[in-house]
């Protein structure tokens, strides 16, 4: 084999070639000789890239991303650097389209330098909670994202607000229904736009859960059911300090089966009844539910059944069943690996059919959605009377719990009365 010089290997594709280190069909294509059509390089308008599918229809063709040029994105501040922030949210931004990540909050300063050397974060943009409201003088700052114990949520929030920026906040929406509405009222006074971040209504996977609902693809849905639960280790975690947490499983897990139930039919529940348990002899309840089973009966005649806990082994999924078959996600509620099924009659058989979605960050995904409506001026798909609701609904639901009877919940006319519309990034997806 020929030596191999930097001037031989990135001198000329001469070299290349001559090294053997490039095929000579290419070698030709490179120095001039037979080329492929032009049309296959692809489309360039409207500051997008676009390129022919290298398959037939029947095989699977992947999208150019055409992510923004990154000064065209939004800022984004992170708040709170814990296991969420720091596992999921902020790996996130390296497959968001729309956003970039400016600046970085936190109660902890060590861990906040190097988090932010990690990705490229300037020490400038470094805060803690004290001097948090500086950002308003921060003008790369667009967005605040807040992962933050449930009951900072409210503060921080519209401490963001006053300081102008737009508010992209973690579930559930705070602790209490009170603070609920503070969020939305500091929001509204301050003309800026209030995201919740329930990440499931923007994958893929929860999307064609709602289509077929809608569509009625296998005739009117009957009914729903989810469970959500895991064992949390019994540290002391905040999520077992109810002043903190604003109570146990079902604010924290529950909650991704109350909204399913929600953006599934589209409609708000008319009654409620609920039990929870609070095992006695265990430390993580001290002051919060483990177990907590709630239904609701919609106004189409839907009834749903919700399971949320902290102590089994963990199990995720969500199940709709309709008149000529059933379809449904399982694992439901995790971070990755959602796997949607569908059963109906095939023949004389029944059968299951199975689809795996190509994985994407859900977050990357959240965060583009809301920097979609940004852009476009609309209220996101999930703001702040969406989490409002759930917060109203979670109180009905401990107050069916602690009652033993059922709670009735007047009747809200129309679909998605707590949504906005969704995002045209996300594609030409609507609900039937």
């Amino acid at each position: 084999m020929a030596d191999v010089t930097r001037r031989t290997l990135f001198g000329s594709t001469v070299g290349l070639a001559g090294a053997g280190l490039i095929a000579p069909a290419l070698a030709a294509t490179l120095t001039g000789g037979q080329q492929e059509p032009q049309d296959l390089r692809g489309v360039v308008k409207d500051g997008t890239v676009t390129l022919p599918p290298l398959h037939q229809a029947s095989e699977a063709n992947g999208t150019v991303p055409n992510p923004m040029p990154p000064n065209r994105r939004l800022g984004v501040a992170v708040v709170g650097l814990g296991a969420l922030a720091l596992e999921n949210i902020i790996p996130g931004f390296a497959e968001a389209k729309s956003v970039r990540l400016v600046a970085l909050v936190s109660g902890e300063p060590d861990k906040a330098r190097i988090v932010a050397a990690q990705h490229g974060v300037p020490e400038k943009n470094l805060y803690d909670y004290a001097n948090f409201d500086r950002i308003k003088d921060n003008p790369e700052i667009d967005v605040v994202y807040i992962v933050l114990p449930n009951a900072l949520h409210a503060e921080f929030t519209v401490r963001a607000a006053q300081a102008g920026k737009h508010v992209l906040c973690e579930k559930p929406m705070a602790a209490s229904v009170a603070e609920a509405q503070s969020m939305v009222d500091a929001c509204k006074a301050a003309n800026r736009s209030l995201m919740i971040a329930y990440r499931l209504q923007y994958t893929p996977e929860h999307r064609t859960i709602i289509q077929m609902a809608r569509s009625k693809a296998y005739g009117s849905v009957q009914m729903i059911e989810a469970v959500n639960g895991q064992n949390d280790a019994p540290n002391g975690q905040w999520r077992q300090i109810k002043s903190m947490a604003g109570g146990g499983s079902l604010p924290d897990v529950g909650l991704y089966c109350l909204n399913a139930f929600r953006y599934i039919t589209g409609e708000e529940p008319v009654a409620i009844t609920a039990q929870m348990t609070q095992p006695k002899n265990d430390p993580r309840f001290r002051e919060i539910e483990d177990v907590a089973m709630f239904t609701l009966r919609f106004p189409s005649g839907v009834v749903a059944s919700g399971t949320s806990a902290y102590s089994f082994h963990e199990s995720r999924f969500l199940r709709v069943h309709a008149q000529t078959g059933w379809f449904g996600i399982d694992p439901a509620f995790g971070y990755d690996n959602l796997q949607l099924a569908i059963n109906r009659k095939a023949g004389k058989a029944s059968a299951t059919e199975t689809r795996r979605f190509t994985p994407h960050s859900q977050f990357a995904q959240e965060m583009d959605a809301f920097a979609a409506s940004l852009h476009a001026r609309q209220e996101p798909r999930t703001g702040g009377a969406e989490g409002l609701q759930d917060m109203k609904l979670m109180a009905a639901i401990y107050q069916a719990a602690a009652g033993g009877g059922v709670v009735t919940l007047p009747e809200v006319s129309g679909l998605d009365t707590t949504r906005g519309p969704w995002p045209e990034a996300l594609g030409a997806f609507v609900p039937a």
